[in-house]
């Protein structure tokens, strides 16, 4: 990579997965475009970054922002090896965060077990204070007695407090007493407390909430602020950000103090790259699905725009807790290219979610991994190339994982190695399409009506076999989809997300009340926009609210409009209610009045786009040039394998065609193009495909 005369216009992203360390950098000055990999390095993530900065030649003193996206807070929480945390609640009030709630998204999960809280009970602890519901106070707080227990807390060592009282959302004055006083008697604790990260209604889940980022809160902000240690030392001048898992960009100041809005920061990128790709060609509505080395996620763009969440079941509803932040709507599945395949009682094959990761890694890396995986699967059935897996840079041992999967599938079944990996395949897709089914069917929308949009390093490779699982009949393969979530970090905007509950009659409300609670909002994003060390190029603000019908418990988000409050139009805000609630739950209720539960504002600060270059145009595909090689790939469809040409990605040009069987190999990705697959390349070098009936 060229940065003669580039410093400070470099715009770096860097996405960390569980598996590898994803590169995408930006040219502000020249636009052009270069990536690096590297595999992940878990217990040190910083040289894993360094490693893959050294891969692409990039130097960090030539930088002007440094994007990040990291899984270290959701590992945190799912694998349960956070922080000692104390809780500080109001007295009287101890056990809402264990008791939680009695209803059950899932009534028929005969799975079922009620969550475990991170925090036990011993560290919870009563504060003498409350207030009424309407943020009055009804009992003054005791600051002796929180100091007290403060000290308390000082003995027992605890690393983290989480701080919450009942309605600080209404009135944070108490919260902010509670946490000032245990900063002033335990130094350099984290503390965190309820009303800096949600200012809406339900103690449970703000409860929940809070605790998760106090647990996670320690490891997190440690690790940002060693990295950040680190690029200064490197002689990095710019900013540094964190993404949002609503796909947005806040400061590192921020995102190591409110920790749990990283949670689904990588994802959330890869989804809003895919609809700077919707924007482009004209999509309206799309599938987001990134497949990466551990996991597998979905995520819709329905009319142009991400489905977000005001909240989330983190870690699967058997065993899950509610996160009450904004993010976008997205559903994981323990399936990726590392994930672990095994046999079970009744010898009843299992594909994850247990993965090798980077470390062993597949039995084909080469890395001390001696259980079978989907990546040796596919290695197996020839639809990775062990001389040429990361353009060459990586070495796969075929026959290592051919011995593995004969060892521990196929001799145990008795059947051979290659009908073993291709079983492993088919129960791998079945599994990623319910993550797409989670986002799409569950949500009252038609998958086969949608574009699928697939990326990851292993995404390309289980595109086709998905899509024709859920009848989705059009897939696109996008520009670079090994490094796209890190790609998609260079389309993230700044962005501040605000609530307030209301719970007002929309037939009573005073829309005078609305627009001073929106007004209000909207300042505090603009101030924030203002304190940022990058200007954006615009500033967009977007309403919205919560809303039900009167005598629902639950909610659902709806845009709205802010002519609808210049017309102070109650009609155009009801039916834009009854069409949402229409398509989340299949039906509505014209007739019925409305309830104003949370109004919402996000503020964001419109960042320059990366530009997107079009490829050159070629009427047909130059066999000489693009037609690397022809070699023996397995297709069910095709009753075992068959000689299929492999395509170099760099050397198509727009307008040519491709039909199935055929391999399309790029230096992070391949792209599995089935029998009776038509590929066509469009204008931007993306991998249009259209899905054959053969199954």
């Amino acid at each position: 990579m060229t940065t003669e005369n580039t410093a400070g216009h470099l715009r770096i992203a860097v996405d960390i997965g569980g598996t590898f360390t994803d590169l995408a950098i930006l040219n502000e000055k020249t636009g052009e475009l270069s990536f690096g990999k590297a595999l992940s390095t878990h217990g040190q993530l910083v040289n894993g970054i360094q490693n893959t900065l050294d891969s692409a030649g990039a130097h960090v003193e030539d930088g002007g922002l440094f994007l990040h996206g990291s899984t270290i807070a959701i590992n945190t929480l799912l694998e349960r090896n956070g922080a000692k945390t104390a809780l500080l609640i109001t007295q009287g009030f101890r056990d809402i965060y264990e008791i939680g709630r009695v209803n059950r998204p899932d009534a028929y999960n005969l799975f079922f077990s009620k969550h475990e809280p991170l925090i036990r009970r011993s560290l919870r602890f009563e504060v003498p204070e409350r207030l009424l519901a309407d943020g009055t106070v009804y009992r003054p707080l005791d600051d002796d007695a929180v100091r007290a227990l403060a000290r308390q807390l000082k003995d027992e060592g605890v690393d983290a407090v989480a701080v919450l009282l009942l309605h600080s959302y209404r009135n944070p004055a108490h919260e902010i007493r509670v946490r000032d006083i245990v900063r002033e008697e335990i130094p350099g604790v984290f503390v965190t407390a309820s009303h800096e990260l949600s200012q809406e209604y339900r103690e449970f889940e703000r409860v929940s909430t809070v605790a998760a980022n106090a647990y996670v809160g320690p490891r997190v902000s440690a690790y940002l602020g060693e990295l950040e240690e680190h690029l200064d030392q490197q002689g990095f001048p710019g900013d540094f950000y964190a993404v949002q898992s609503t796909g947005g960009l806040f400061p590192l100041d921020h995102a190591r103090r409110e920790c749990v809005r990283m949670l689904e920061s990588g994802p959330a990128a890869g989804v809003i790259g895919a609809q700077a790709i919707c924007a482009q060609l004209g999509l309206g509505d799309a599938i987001a699905f990134d497949m990466g080395g551990t996991t597998a996620k979905a995520g819709v763009i329905n009319d142009g725009k991400p489905l977000t969440s005001s909240s989330a079941l983190i870690g699967g509803y058997e065993k899950a807790l509610p996160i009450q932040i904004p993010m976008i709507d997205i559903f994981e599945v323990g399936t990726g290219g590392g994930s672990i395949a095994r046999l079970e009682v009744g010898n009843a094959l299992r594909v994850g979610p247990q993965s090798a990761g980077s470390i062993p890694g597949p039995v084909c890396y080469q890395r001390g991994g001696t259980e079978p995986t989907v990546t040796d699967a596919n290695l197996l059935l020839g639809r990775l190339d062990e001389h040429n897996f990361l353009g060459g840079e990586m070495l796969l041992d075929k026959d290592r994982a051919y011995r593995a999967m004969q060892t521990k599938i196929g001799d145990p079944l008795d059947i051979d190695p290659v009908r073993a990996a291709d079983g492993i395949l088919r129960i791998a897709v079945t599994s990623m399409s319910h993550a797409v089914k989670a986002v799409t069917t569950e949500r009252g929308l038609d998958a086969g009506s949608f574009t699928m949009v697939v990326y990851g390093g292993a995404g390309p490779l289980h595109a086709s076999a998905i899509a024709r699982e859920l009848g989705i009949r059009k897939v696109l393969i996008p520009f670079a989809p090994g490094y796209f979530s890190a790609y998609g970090m260079l389309f993230s905007d700044l962005r501040y997300d605000y609530v307030r509950s209301v719970f007002r009659k929309l037939d009573d409300v005073s829309f005078e009340e609305i627009e001073a609670i929106y007004a209000g909002m909207e300042a505090e994003g603009r101030a924030a926009l203002a304190q940022s060390a990058v200007a954006p190029e615009s500033i967009v603000i977007e309403r919205a609210a919560d809303m039900r019908y009167v005598g629902q418990e639950h909610a659902v988000a709806v845009d709205l409009p802010t002519e609808f409050f210049e017309r102070q139009d109650r009609g155009a805000i009801k039916q834009r209610f009854d069409a949402v609630h229409n398509v989340r739950y299949g039906t509505s209720a014209p007739g019925e009045p409305a309830d104003l539960v949370s109004l919402r504002v996000t503020v964001l600060g419109v960042m320059r786009k990366p530009p997107r270059h079009a490829v050159e145009e070629g009427s047909a595909v130059p066999p000489d040039e693009a037609l690397r090689a022809r070699k023996d790939v397995y297709f069910r469809s095709a009753a075992g394998f068959v000689a299929t040409p492999v395509y170099k990605r760099h050397l198509l040009r727009s307008g040519n065609r491709i039909t199935g069987p055929a391999l399309v190999e790029e230096h992070a990705s391949t792209t599995v193009v089935q029998p009776g697959d038509e590929v066509l390349v469009d204008a931007f070098g993306n991998l249009q495909i259209s899905i054959g009936s053969e199954l």
